[in-house]
């Protein structure tokens, strides 16, 4: 049997990158998959069509994850189309990356709306039926620099040390129903993202890593599907760094 045979996921900015990594680790494991992203585009066409290659249902949502309103439809839409959603994966987020003397207090804001006020927005939405069910598995992304800081990168640091926080909250309001709540802290990973860096600067960042290598996205998505299935059942309140030993 796959380890998420029957279940509902729910998981946020799945398009691309770390997300559609997860969205397809899940399906892989046999779970159902409904995912959000900002707009319907070829890029969550094709996931959607993917996904329901692998013999699951799928369905892709326009949701603005920072929108607490936005966030409320979308959590009704899916139990509406899939009956329920036993898991959750608050993985929206941006980057607006800037000295502190240099960033603007709109950058200041939207990456602490998008990043964290969206995990706030989701989980508040999604935890009625987890309640109800007394069943259910939290996946918050934050990242290494949300435990270690870096420089430039002020608002989102905060942004990240702020859903660790939250994660943490939650596992202690939540635990008494069944249901879980942690963290992953992903490092350097291959992403888009990271591809637009210089090749000195990657092999920069990788002579800091004791593993010596960017991780990939399908590294972050094991670690959730991990903490998605029972294999984790007795695991909450937790941050598991995915990152190569970066940080320990």
């Amino acid at each position: 049997m796959k380890l998420l045979e029957g279940k509902t996921a729910l998981i946020t900015g799945a398009a691309r990158g770390i997300g559609r990594s997860i969205a397809l680790k899940f399906a892989s494991e046999g779970a159902h998959i409904a995912f959000s992203d900002l707009r319907l585009d070829e890029a969550t066409q094709i996931l959607e069509e993917e996904i329901r290659g692998m013999g699951v249902e799928a369905m892709a949502y326009a949701s603005d994850a920072s929108s607490f309103s936005d966030s409320e439809i979308l959590v009704t839409q899916v139990i509406e189309d899939f009956g329920t959603i036993e898991i959750l994966v608050n993985n929206a987020g941006i980057t607006r990356d800037n000295l502190l003397m240099r960033m603007s207090e709109a950058d200041w804001d939207l990456v602490m709306k998008v990043n964290l006020k969206s995990v706030f927005n989701l989980t508040k939405a999604v935890q009625k039926i987890m309640l109800k069910n007394r069943f259910g598995s939290i996946i918050n992304m934050s990242s290494v620099v949300g435990v270690k800081g870096n420089a430039g990168q002020a608002n989102y640091s905060a942004s990240k040390a702020g859903i660790i926080g939250f994660t943490k909250s939650m596992a202690q309001e939540l635990g008494s129903r069944n249901i879980r709540c942690n963290a992953v802290a992903p490092g350097f990973i291959d992403t888009e993202m990271t591809a637009k860096l210089s090749e000195e600067v990657k092999r920069e960042w990788a002579e800091k890593i004791p593993l010596r290598r960017a991780g990939l996205p399908e590294d972050v998505a094991n670690s959730c599907l991990f903490l998605a299935s029972d294999l984790s059942s007795y695991i909450t309140g937790q941050v598991i760094h995915v990152c190569g030993g970066m940080v320990m």
